[in-house]
């Protein structure tokens, strides 16, 4: 298929590769020419500007923007959506607000451009592990780029079948899914971050006490010096908290045991703040997921050994750098 690919940041030149790795045609857009170039040289078609990328794609098309949220996507879906026509789809793959992506659908209906929103997780790994992603919006649109969906996703892998699956869904099982009408998609994906920020803090909390174990607050004959690179490393292994998250911890305690490298100052992108919105306006409790994401905003002002924890996760798992080092 030929998919429109506007932003070509961390996640969004890697999605260009890995669907032309699976003989996808991409056409390719950013707002600095020099990434424009480099993928162009991959085999990607550039475009000068938005309204070039909308006029190299035939007719019906789907331009994904992977950009970030609120401003840039805002001007980014508005003006595609006046130079698209009927029947054309435009896919936000970032993580923009669920109630953001009502309105545009709304909006766009009118001209018959259909609207997809579309979770995306994978972080800067996701070219060769594929995304997980979470769609809303119309279904015979998601139908239309399945193709595109399918050749993102990691597939089934070697992940044993959950038992009594049968009837459910399949796509779920390789890594995508059709979550409901516009919103859903990116509402399913800031619950996911949300979770996320709960999972984090909770390792950050134990390395933090794992580390203090050996210092003189504790009785001297319980004192400990142990070897966080290593624990990280057994609880890899068969443990009951193995997760991609633990092997990002393990993988940063290997090369820097003290995380010296990271200062601990914590950025939130949104979807942890939504969440907990999210959870006020429904009245369901959220203790967890409220307090990581206050940890988060106390790291900015009182850093701890747990916060560098959170920051070489970030770092690891999406290219998230701490201010000053080259973006939040």
């Amino acid at each position: 298929m030929q998919l429109g690919m506007v932003g070509l940041g961390r996640m969004g030149a890697n999605i260009v590769r890995r669907l032309m790795r699976n003989g996808h045609q991409c056409v390719v857009y950013n707002r600095t020419p020099d990434k424009v170039q480099e993928i162009a040289r991959e085999g990607a078609t550039p475009a000068r500007s938005l309204d070039d990328l909308v006029t190299k794609l035939a007719k019906p098309r789907a331009v994904w923007v992977m950009v970030p949220a609120g401003g840039p996507t805002e001007t980014a879906v508005m003006q595609l959506g006046a130079s698209m026509d009927s029947g054309d789809i435009l896919i936000d793959g970032g993580n923009s607000y669920f109630k953001d992506d009502v309105r545009r659908a709304r909006g766009l209906e009118a001209k018959g451009v259909r609207y997809l929103d579309v979770g995306t997780s994978g972080g800067v790994w996701g070219l060769e592990r594929g995304y997980c992603m979470m769609i809303g919006g119309d279904p015979a649109a998601v139908e239309h780029l399945d193709p595109i969906f399918s050749a993102l996703a990691p597939g089934p892998g070697n992940i044993p079948r959950t038992p009594g699956r049968d009837g459910h869904d399949p796509r779920a099982e390789r890594g995508y899914l059709h979550c409901g009408p516009s919103g859903a998609g990116h509402f399913v994906k800031m619950i996911h971050n949300g979770i996320e920020y709960g999972l984090m803090q909770a390792y950050a909390e134990g390395f933090g006490i794992l580390r203090a174990a050996g210092t003189k607050a504790r009785p001297e004959d319980e004192r400990y010096d142990l070897d966080l690179a290593d624990i990280a490393e057994v609880w890899r292994r068969g443990s009951v908290i193995s997760s991609w998250l633990l092997d990002l911890t393990a993988a940063a305690f290997a090369t820097d045991a003290r995380l010296d490298g990271f200062k601990g100052h914590v950025e939130d992108s949104g979807e942890g703040r939504w969440t907990v919105m999210t959870a006020v306006e429904q009245a369901v409790p959220a203790a967890v997921l409220s307090a990581a994401l206050y940890a988060r905003f106390r790291s900015r002002e009182d850093v701890n050994f747990g916060d560098r924890v959170l920051s070489a996760m970030r770092k690891g798992f999406g290219g998230h750098l701490e201010p000053g080092k080259g973006g939040g």
